[in-house]
């Protein structure tokens, strides 16, 4: 599949946390033609094996590198009398984020049309919804989501407490650019498609594979973790690589740019420096200069391994990118640079 269309089908695809379901689709889609084995583990973590053909290989040594199949998304608190909903965050998102938008309400039985909604711009100040409106300090506690539907239409669509409520389709297509690619979600979907690049060159390369390569495209990162957690206990692997999106700043020295970032440390603790380093010369062999940053507001599902002892080695590489967590920019050649980096990475003699 032509990557273009491929990245538009991944974005497209609606991925709130614990509901993965249709990125994952996706994702199988592509590569079960470019792995040994593959499957959904019980955390709904899609996992593609790429055995390593070299000799003394270990199968207790594998290495694992995370994607995340979540975004950032919001579910239903409750239910008002009037049909409206009232939504919290699901993951790390204010609603600026969003944005006053339109969205889908995954309900179990029935998606429906809404609309976020954070009240008029004309109220006054004499009201706390219209004060934080007016400054632009709107909170979750002024937001809500117009359906236009009846309390007992909600219920026969299955929408609950929990229910996801995700950026609609209607906005979520890939906005070009010049050199770059703009769109809500190219965090994780951008890192995905540099890890399925990265999938079809090492499986074509598996000679050169000193280890076996398990492909985990994770659930959960955005809220918990739990499915980097649940393949890191469960996978034989000893170093895990998430695959991340990174933010561009003055304070952390990193720039939009096709040079990956390599990240040294987050709020959940240091890296291994053993594979920051490893990272750090794939960059370099695959022609760019790493951009290395400790990143202090900030997390990834290696990180998070790290942090409860799951694996001892760990590192992450991230795509440079403007505006996380809001209408992202990635450039297309930051994309490539980290599918080389993984390839060099992973058939090299970099991680000993």
């Amino acid at each position: 599949m032509a990557e273009e269309t491929l990245l538009e089908q991944l974005l497209v695809a609606r991925g709130p946390g614990g509901e993965e379901i249709e990125v994952r689709e996706v994702c199988q889609q592509e590569l079960q033609q470019h792995c040994d084995e593959m499957w959904v583990d019980d955390a709904g973590n899609l996992i593609g094996l790429i055995r390593a053909s070299a000799a003394g290989g270990d199968d207790a040594n594998g290495v694992l590198v995370m994607a995340h199949l979540d975004e950032i998304a919001m579910t239903v608190k409750r239910i008002s009398d009037d049909g409206t909903l009232k939504v919290v965050a699901l993951g790390g998102a204010n609603p600026v984020n969003f944005g006053m938008c339109p969205v889908d309400i995954l309900g179990n039985n029935e998606k429906c049309p809404g609309v976020l909604s954070f009240g008029s711009m004309h109220l006054t100040a004499s009201s706390k919804q219209g004060r934080d409106v007016q400054t632009g300090n709107v909170h979750w506690e002024d937001v809500h989501v117009v359906t236009r539907l009846s309390r007992e239409q909600l219920e026969t669509a299955g929408i609950r407490p929990g229910t996801r409520v995700v950026m609609s389709r209607h906005w979520r297509k890939p906005f070009p650019l010049q050199d770059a690619v703009a769109a809500h979600f190219l965090d994780d979907r951008a890192p995905v498609l540099a890890v399925l690049n990265a999938a079809a060159q090492l499986f074509s390369q598996r000679s050169e594979l000193k280890r076996d390569v398990y492909l985990a495209f994770t659930t959960m990162e955005e809220e918990t973790n739990a499915g980097a957690l649940f393949a890191a206990r469960h996978l034989p692997c000893r170093t895990a690589i998430a695959v991340e999106v990174g933010p561009i700043g003055e304070e952390y020295g990193t720039v939009l740019s096709a040079s990956p970032i390599i990240v040294a440390g987050d709020e959940k603790g240091h890296y291994s420096r053993q594979v920051i380093d490893a990272l750090i010369a794939a960059v370099r062999d695959a022609g760019y200069e790493a951009q290395v940053a400790l990143l202090i507001d900030f997390a990834s599902d290696a990180s998070a391994i790290l942090s409860v002892g799951e694996m001892g080695k760990v590192g992450c590489v991230a795509i440079p990118t403007e505006n996380t967590h809001g209408f992202e920019i990635v450039l297309r050649d930051g994309i490539a640079a980290c599918t080389s980096t993984l390839v060099h990475l992973l058939t090299g003699d970099l991680l000993s």
